[in-house]
């Protein structure tokens, strides 16, 4: 491997000690707007379900623009109603196109940060415009665009606080009534989900109204819903507890730093955004061209907004409760054997005191347990990838540095530690085992969510190949996941 190529394969590292610009020269003008994307993310700080759909948003926009200047593809929205002749279908078009489409999707998304999209937009050569000349790849994208968010500012998701049942509220509020049965303080039913108090504030549940939210793929967001989870009282119930304070018990400086790296906090592009790096070395990889980065990008994002509707049904219709509640309900009173803080491996503690390995003002997400979406979100981005490049082959390592931990910091990892993924699958099933390693997930909430979003992934790619036009993006599809 050369250094260039192992270089740039750093870019996977971006989500545990700050994120990392993608600034080669290869790039297409898809990897520079989504770069723009995923800095508006790690400013605003949304949660994993509006961070999904953001990213489904703007590369629908771009490939509903970019699909005008397409011999067989159609749009999303309006077909092939805007397909311009065949010498209009320049790169220089492509990029114009593509450019105010993931503008114009930015402006709206995040308009707080309008002046950072203009700013993109100049660096690029372009000027802002309102213009749906469609004989201009400007116009041609104000309209894509514009239809597209025309259908999303109506889909369920509350994005502009208008909600559906015609209440007002914040942007993404939630307007289904939902309640937790427990506080922070009581525990009504130890199967049901309980909010912390973190930093003298109670957690609320993130977008529990996002079942409701229009999938691109799906039949329904129940579509691939799990069994439910075990219930209190039952043997597996204690198992399941036992386990994860087992792991908690032993943890390795690699589970920590895997824990770590794939924790992907508020501070970072979240889960869904780390795939979209992850394509990006794929797209650097295998020197993708404008018309290969569109369909990727957009069939990657539209998999991880269904993920989130798929995941936020299952976390919304069972409302379980995290290993932070179960293992404290369970052993309040008893000595149990854990980790109990930076330096305090396999420490004897009061079962009530038990924490997961999180940092201190960030114990356990706001919203319940099963299904995982960690998992959910990245076996679907992994089929995706798979699919589109016709070969499960993946081959990024990330090495996270000695004493570079944040909740251990100086101490963790004892020594340089290379992480290595060969396949996407790999990637897949380690992002959602971290999650049981930082004591966030029980071992049901990750392998359910690995299948469901392994389901999700295919049927995604399979309308994604309707709209290309094409049995396979110009490639074979892989082995079944």
């Amino acid at each position: 491997m050369n250094a260039n190529h192992a270089m740039r394969m750093l870019i996977a590292g971006a989500a545990l000690l700050g994120s990392v610009q993608t600034t080669s020269a290869a790039n297409t003008i898809n990897v520079e707007w989504n770069n723009t994307l995923l800095n508006a993310i790690r400013v605003t700080k949304p949660g994993p379900p509006m961070t999904a759909r953001a990213i489904s948003i703007v590369h629908t926009c771009v490939y509903d623009a970019w699909a005008a200047y397409d011999g067989r593809a159609n749009g999303t929205q309006l077909g092939g109603a805007l397909r311009q002749p065949s010498g209009a279908r320049t790169d220089a078009n492509k990029r114009k196109a593509i450019s105010y489409a993931a503008y114009k999707a930015l402006v709206d998304l995040y308009p707080t940060r309008k002046a950072d999209f203009d700013a993109k937009l100049v660096a690029l050569g372009y000027t802002p415009s309102d213009s749906t000349n469609t004989s201009t790849p400007e116009g041609v994208a104000n309209t894509a665009c514009g239809a597209v968010l025309t259908f999303r500012h109506a889909d369920g998701s509350n994005q502009l606080g208008n909600a559906p049942n015609g209440t007002a509220g914040k942007a993404y509020s939630d307007y289904t009534g939902y309640q937790p049965v427990n506080t922070p303080s009581t525990v009504n039913d130890v199967n049901r989900w309980q909010p912390l108090l973190v930093g003298g504030v109670t957690q609320k549940f993130i977008t529990p109204h996002w079942r409701n939210v229009a999938p691109f793929a799906l039949t329904s967001a129940s579509q691939f819903l799990p069994p439910p989870p075990v219930a209190y009282g039952s043997s597996k119930f204690l198992a399941q507890s036992r386990d994860i304070l087992n792991i908690s018990a032993h943890l390795t400086d690699r589970q920590k730093m895997m824990a770590e790296y794939w924790a992907d906090g508020p501070a970072s592009e979240l889960p869904p955004g780390h795939w979209t790096l992850f394509a990006t070395f794929v797209s650097e990889r295998d020197k993708h061209t404008v018309d290969q980065d569109t369909k990727m990008f957009f069939a990657l994002g539209n998999a991880l907004l269904d993920a989130s509707i798929v995941c936020w049904d299952a976390k919304v219709i069972y409302d379980a409760s995290r290993p932070v509640t179960t293992i404290r309900y369970l052993f309040a009173g008893q000595p149990v054997r854990a980790w109990d803080g930076a330096g305090r491996d396999n420490t004897l503690i009061d079962g009530a005191n038990w924490k997961p390995y999180q940092p201190a003002n960030f114990p356990t997400p706001p919203f319940a347990e099963y299904a995982s979406g960690h998992s959910t979100f990245s076996s679907a981005a992994a089929v995706v990838l798979r699919n589109f490049t016709g070969s499960d082959q993946f081959g990024v390592s990330v090495t996270l540095k000695q004493g570079s931990s944040i909740i251990e910091p100086g101490v963790v990892p004892a020594q340089d530690l290379t992480l290595y993924w060969k396949t996407f699958r790999d990637a897949a099933d380690d992002a959602g085992i971290s999650r049981r390693y930082g004591g966030i997930h029980f071992k049901d909430g990750d392998l359910v969510a690995r299948t469901m979003g392994a389901k999700v992934g295919e049927q995604v790619w399979r309308k994604a190949q309707q709209l290309f036009g094409e049995q396979s993006d110009d490639r074979e599809a892989g082995t079944d996941h």
